[in-house]
């Protein structure tokens, strides 16, 4: 992520709008379960509200300096919060792990179509069968390429998510477009 990045993911005025708005537009409707994984969670924007609609949250971060600060921050949590570094694309937790996953503004900072992929099957792989996959994402446009200069930013059609999600092994997916973003919603089936 880039200087400016980084300086508004952090604002108060982003945490505000994520917990205020865009939390409970992506989970509408649908259940959370016990044990979230937030992934890319950078400062924690939606970190608090998670653990108050679920109970338990790990979040996961690439930067180590948002890990530091993260974990820091939630040391008093005890277990109900855990923050772990790691990679979207190669999840450190086993199969079954999680009720839900959650994604807010990530799968575009990822390097490639293959890497968000990657992370799509890590995420089936990690949920519980009957779990949901949540995800919020920009669409393509000049504005967004602006603010993502010097930054990583790839791209997900909105239109795509249907196909890749299914090939990644999801059902009932559903994607709900809002101007210039996104929400996705998919579910791990129950094993037969």
């Amino acid at each position: 992520m880039n200087r400016f990045e980084n300086w508004f993911c952090a604002s108060s005025l982003w945490r505000f709008v994520t917990e205020r708005k865009l939390l409970p537009w992506i989970v509408s409707g649908y259940p959370l379960g016990d044990h979230v994984l937030e992934v890319g969670a950078g400062p924690g924007a939606t970190t608090e509200e998670l653990l108050r609609r679920a109970g338990r949250v790990t979040s996961l971060e690439y930067d180590p300096g948002f890990v530091a600060r993260l974990a820091e921050r939630h040391k008093d949590k005890g277990s109900r919060v855990s923050v772990v570094r790691g990679d979207a694309a190669a999840l450190p937790f086993p199969d079954h792990s999680f009720s839900s996953v959650v994604a807010v503004l990530v799968l575009h900072h990822l390097r490639s179509r293959e890497q968000q992929d990657f992370a799509f099957q890590e995420f089936h792989r990690v949920l519980r069968p009957g779990g949901m996959f949540f995800a919020f994402e920009i669409r393509d446009g000049w504005l967004h390429r602006v603010g993502h200069y010097k930054s990583t930013f790839v791209p997900v059609a909105p239109g795509s998510a249907f196909g890749r999600l299914t090939l990644a092994g999801f059902s009932r997916i559903a994607v709900d477009i809002e101007r210039s973003a996104f929400r996705v919603c998919a579910l791990r089936a129950r094993e037969a």
